[in-house]
């Protein structure tokens, strides 16, 4: 996946395809936290007595993801990357009504293959 916006490639792989990685730069970690509040928790419990998705946590779930995987990215920039691999996504329930979402990933400097 290219986000060309910050000019990164990422992967869950460990390597890139017609790319070399030429330095490795450490771990990067991106986090946010979110809180279901109660008119989506109130919207969850009337959901799940009748069955089926819960579309505003699902929708809540990609927009932290895709947070969590933004800044991730951002601190990769920092160190100067121009690449994330190995990315991994985690989650952490803080308590009944507030969620961490983590991405990871370890920042390299790759060169395309000739």
């Amino acid at each position: 996946m290219s986000y060309p916006e910050a000019n990164v490639l990422v992967t869950t792989a460990e390597t890139i395809p017609g790319y070399t990685i030429v330095e490795v730069l450490g771990i990067v970690v991106g986090i946010t936290v979110r809180s279901r509040g109660l008119g989506g928790n109130l919207m969850a419990a009337l959901r799940s007595l009748v069955g089926g998705e819960i579309k505003e946590f699902v929708e809540m779930a990609e927009q932290a993801r895709m947070q969590a995987l933004i800044r991730m990215i951002d601190r990769a920039k920092e160190l100067g990357a121009n690449a994330v691999v190995n990315i991994r996504f985690d989650s952490n329930e803080l308590n009944q009504s507030m969620d961490e979402i983590i991405a990871y990933g370890t920042a390299v400097k790759v060169a395309k293959n000739s």
